[in-house]
């Protein structure tokens, strides 16, 4: 599998990950991003010993889009903490099934995971282990079609960082993504694969190093059902 790196210094890396390749190794022993971008490493600097690469965020399996990796453990420090700060901004697109009222809105719900089953759900803010979920969308494009309804593709800005939150908010505001075989009942029911119209877009943050203000974005590959709402992307 070739990488697509979009960005490279001494200190990050910006890469495209493709959709069903993980983040990090898993279970199933796949190919993965972390393990690609260390043999890149090798590769690019063979008398390197034992370069360092580090996770700074993950996207689900089924995601693509762009990801950023740390070359230094002070550069993944001063992402980590840009992170949990919310200063490192991260947009998304999305085809849900329906329409939303309003051209741009805000979803916030409370979110518990349920790890046996690898799903989170809304529950009452009572909840003691729940977490606050929060996102803004914007309307970009919607279209009737004669196989999924209407579809319409939503421009995500992403404020929190729950487990599968994009595709659980807007599941319970009944709009849920296409192809989602675990939030879209549609989906549930269909045998075989269906790959989920959820695409890491862009991404913006503080260099680690020269403190400058970096964004890099990308779009979703030409594949329906992106391709039908894809003019004004």
């Amino acid at each position: 599998m070739k990488l697509n790196i979009v960005y490279e210094d001494s200190y990050i890396i910006v890469a495209e990950k493709p959709p069903k390749v993980p983040s990090q190794k898993d279970k199933t022993n796949d190919m993965d991003m972390l393990s690609m971008m260390k043999e890149h490493l090798k590769i690019a600097y063979p008398k390197a010993r034992n370069p360092y690469i580090g996770l700074v965020h993950r996207l689900d399996r089924p995601v693509g889009g762009l990801m950023i990796f740390a070359k230094t453990k002070e550069a993944n420090a001063s992402l980590s903490e840009q992170m949990k700060n919310k200063t490192f901004k991260k947009e998304y697109y999305a085809v849900v099934c329906g329409k939303p009222d309003k051209k741009t809105g805000t979803l916030k719900d409370y979110l518990l995971k349920t790890g046996r089953i690898n799903m989170s759900k809304v529950v009452s803010k009572e909840n003691k282990n729940a977490k606050e979920a929060i996102l803004e969308y914007e309307v970009i494009d919607s279209i009737n079609t004669d196989e999924d309804g209407i579809l319409s593709l939503v421009k995500i800005n992403l404020k929190t960082g729950r487990h599968h939150q994009i595709r659980v908010q807007f599941s319970n505001a009944d709009m849920p993504l296409w192809g989602d075989n675990k939030y879209n009942k549609r989906f549930v029911k269909m045998k075989g694969y269906t790959q989920i119209a959820l695409w890491a877009k862009s991404i913006e943050f503080i260099h680690p190093k020269d403190k400058k203000v970096c964004k890099f974005e990308i779009k979703p590959h030409n594949e329906y059902p992106f391709n039908l709402l894809s003019k004004n992307q």
